[in-house]
């Protein structure tokens, strides 16, 4: 059981797609589509080119915004704004997780690749709104996207938050390496677990998670 491991925690960080809900509600997917019409737009290119594309600058840069910005100057608002213009009836209250993270201790913060105005669509959709002390997007970062390092640390002064009494729960592994470098402990929320020595927990249940670290 992990709850003396978090005793310290008084900053608990968490990502946004697919770990403040399940994968299974696939609603990336729908974003991933508009990603790759405004990619077949923005550099007139196929359906097929924009895909590679969209996944080449993923792995490259940390996001596909990343990519645009960096080998065509993109401007990120209008992105930012299209591709998650999306419908989020796919998502549903969660008032357990809602109680759960209520009951941590400390300053509760969402911290996500996609914008601020997404991420509180998609908490209202979960039931969630009015639980976090903050919410940052990839904007308050410089439109620099989780996994730099550096993108972090601008997001946690921004905040004043201190990594060494902070958690940060995320569904991309890449994106826990830099939090445990600054001293967090790190949670991977997703189906399958990753062996990597940046990642202290995995669940596939962040709700019981929680509830092993709250009671």
């Amino acid at each position: 059981m992990p709850t003396a491991e978090f005793a310290h925690v008084r900053a608990w960080v968490f990502d946004l797609d697919n770990t403040l809900y399940h994968p299974s509600v696939r609603l990336f997917d729908q974003i991933e589509v508009r990603m790759t019409a405004y990619v077949m737009e923005a550099l007139g290119v196929d359906k097929a080119e924009a895909d590679r594309l969209r996944v080449h600058y993923w792995r490259e840069h940390g996001t596909t915004l990343a990519g645009l910005m960096r080998e065509h100057d993109l401007d990120p608002d209008p992105y930012l704004v299209d591709v998650h213009d999306i419908s989020f009836d796919a998502l549903q209250p969660d008032a357990d997780l809602h109680a759960r993270i209520r009951a941590l201790p400390g300053r509760r913060i969402v911290y996500t690749n996609g914008s601020a105005p997404y991420a509180e669509q998609v908490l209202a959709a979960r039931g969630l709104s009015g639980l976090f002390d903050a919410i940052y997007g990839v904007e308050h970062a410089g439109y620099r996207p989780k996994p730099e390092h550096s993108a972090f640390e601008e997001v946690f002064t921004r905040d004043g938050l201190d990594p060494a009494v902070g958690a940060m729960f995320e569904d991309e592994p890449r994106n826990l390496a830099a939090p445990h470098a600054m001293g967090m402990k790190t949670v991977h929320v997703a189906p399958d677990p990753v062996e990597e020595p940046h990642i202290h927990h995995h669940t596939d249940d962040l709700s019981h998670f929680l509830t092993r670290l709250t009671g």
